[in-house]
């Protein structure tokens, strides 16, 4: 063995997983670099590269170039790979996240940490990991082959063009990337719900999480043992299409530039399509720069929750927002403990999730300043941009290209950061968690 060799094992989770990303990411952008990358005639300075990079590998979907003209078939391939190792080494960590917490805390907690946040029972980080593989295999295998045939049949696509459009997608919507082969991602598609409702479908199965698909898996039949995490990632998920899609579709169906000008079918579809969307995956079939500013103002808010935890969704979780939700209704009622299903929520989990928001709504607050003293552009469209990427979407109202290289760099960092975040400081605070054998006089502050 080379003693030179990086010790993986000496690392906490929080750091491997930003080792890990920010390797892939160095290599990504220097091959995105390279002058094979980029399609004839075409250059590629290194803060494209790096903020492609960035999109594909923390699966956000936000360019400053053009996918469709700008890359070669070399650079669509690194950008896939990009996006394959990003949903998958997210999963992986997560789970991996898991089994130390398991590990690492009292029974109590390591029974909670297995059961409701991560994966069902302990199975070896090799054992998740091929289980992870073969079932994000599987979903793009299934979203793929319709795609192909759709693609071969209805649009004349050639048998090579028809598979590479359908893998390329199914990958890229099951791992919430929102990348098209495209330029105006999938505005051509906007009334082919044979297009439209595969993509809609690898994204919500990838969004939920892992640990959700494992155990629906095993226990689709038997909801009652289904943990506190599957319970409130499906509910909260449900609940946010449902919300989403008639928001979105009731604020732009008289829009002539979006959903207006369509038959009814095309406006319903597209309202369900782009409320989709908003769980982090980034594709559009409207023009999102012409949607209403409370369109965009909605469309912020569920961007900035995102998907369940463990999954290829970005944001601050479902999870996070429906212990909030919890908590705020406790107080409400004038409750003493937070219950959920049935159950009692520890009291780190309250600081835990307090302390995810507080961060992200920082970050999102900050990068969201600096763009407006750099540019001209008004706060709808730099807050929409700012939250797209911490929320890892990609959806855009059209300004990224146009942004300086300074700001696109803050894109950059706040992609990194909402990709790896939640995740990194969820960890970080339950394994610092501890107990002390002595507490303080308590006193009460003025609160409102």
């Amino acid at each position: 063995m080379n003693r030179f060799a990086p010790s993986w094992r000496g690392l906490a989770p929080a750091q491997a997983i930003v080792l890990g990303f920010g390797s892939a990411l160095a290599v990504g952008t220097l091959l995105l670099w390279l002058p094979i990358s980029a399609a004839p005639g075409n250059r590629t300075s290194i803060v494209d590269a790096l903020f492609t990079a960035t999109s594909a590998l923390c699966v956000t979907g936000l360019v400053t170039l053009d996918t469709a003209t700008h890359w070669s078939g070399f650079g669509l391939a690194v950008i896939l790979a990009l996006i394959q190792l990003g949903g998958l080494g997210i999963m992986v960590f997560a789970a991996l996240v898991g089994i130390v917490l398991a590990r690492k805390v009292s029974v109590r907690a390591r029974m909670n940490a297995v059961a409701e946040t991560r994966a069902v029972g302990q199975p070896s980080i090799k054992r998740i990991a091929g289980g992870i593989f073969l079932t994000s295999v599987a979903i793009e295998a299934a979203c793929a082959a319709i795609l192909f045939v759709r693609f071969l049949v209805a649009y004349d696509y050639g048998p090579g063009r028809a598979a590479w459009s359908a893998v390329f997608h199914a990958v890229s919507a099951f791992n919430n990337a929102g990348f098209a082969l495209y330029s105006d991602s999938m505005m051509g598609f906007a009334s082919d719900g044979w297009i439209l409702l595969p993509l809609c479908a690898a994204i919500i199965v990838g969004g939920i999480g892992f640990p959700v698909l494992r155990q629906l898996r095993r226990e689709l039949r038997t909801p009652l043992h289904w943990t506190m995490n599957t319970r409130i990632v499906l509910i909260v998920t449900a609940a946010l299409l449902v919300v989403s899609t008639l928001a979105i579709t009731t604020m732009e169906w008289s829009n002539p530039d979006t959903l207006g000008s369509e038959g009814y079918g095309t406006r319903i579809l597209g309202g369900f399509f782009h409320a989709v969307q908003t769980r982090t995956a980034g594709f559009n079939s409207v023009d999102i720069g012409q949607m209403h500013d409370e369109t965009w103002l909605v469309m912020d808010i569920l961007m900035f929750i995102g998907g369940g935890p463990a999954g290829t969704a970005g944001g601050i979780k479902v999870t996070t927002f429906a212990v909030l939700f919890f908590i705020l209704w406790t107080e409400l009622r004038g409750g003493l403990a937070v219950n959920i299903f049935g159950k009692r929520l520890a009291r780190g989990v309250h600081r835990q999730a307090i302390s995810v928001v507080l961060l992200a709504l920082a970050a999102v607050t900050g990068v969201t300043l600096a763009i407006l003293a750099m540019t001209d552009f008004d706060l709808d469209t730099v807050l929409f941009e700012a939250v797209s990427a911490f929320g890892t979407v990609g959806l855009s109202t059209g300004i990224t290209a146009d942004l300086p290289d300074a700001a696109q760099l803050l894109l950059v960092a706040l992609m990194f950061m909402g990709r790896l975040g939640p995740l990194t400081l969820g960890s970080a605070l339950a394994l610092r968690e501890r107990r002390v054998a002595y507490e303080l006089p308590k006193e009460r502050p003025a609160i409102g």
